[in-house]
């Protein structure tokens, strides 16, 4: 995409998404894979672009951001694991989710194993029915 900076005689011109001279805007690529991470659809990452930086993005291009990582994410779930894990922690982060227009209450299960150099891996996040005490 080709970017035209504004005459700007004074210098007074200072753009809020892409700044004077930057030829990328990945740092928008990071805000996008990070709302996707949280959870957020398509639809409200671009409304909420619109909203914080006043520009229009298409749920297609936040697809298409979103899909470059899936590489990384193949890789990371193939990835070898050490045969021992000394010490493992096992927690659950909850949160809600609309589907269908129903809300329905969701937990990401996170095992995080130490390994035996002493390092904190992420072992595995699966996404499931929220805990109940039933």
């Amino acid at each position: 995409m080709e970017i035209e900076v504004p005459q700007d005689r004074k210098s007074t011109f200072e753009p809020q998404v892409v700044k004077k001279r930057q030829k990328d805007i990945s740092d928008i690529n990071q805000k996008i894979i990070s709302m996707y991470a949280k959870g957020m659809t398509t639809r409200q990452i671009s409304e909420t672009i619109e909203d914080i930086y006043g520009f229009e993005t298409s749920e297609g291009f936040i697809s298409d951001v979103t899909d470059k990582i899936l590489p990384q994410i193949e890789d990371w779930q193939n990835r070898p694991l050490d045969e021992v894990y000394p010490i493992l922690y096992i927690d659950a982060i909850h949160y809600s989710v609309r589907d269908n227009g129903i809300i329905r209450k969701l937990a990401a299960y996170v095992i995080l194993g130490i390994n035996t150099e002493g390092k904190k891996e992420v072992l595995t996040i699966n996404v499931g029915d929220n805990e109940n005490s039933h």
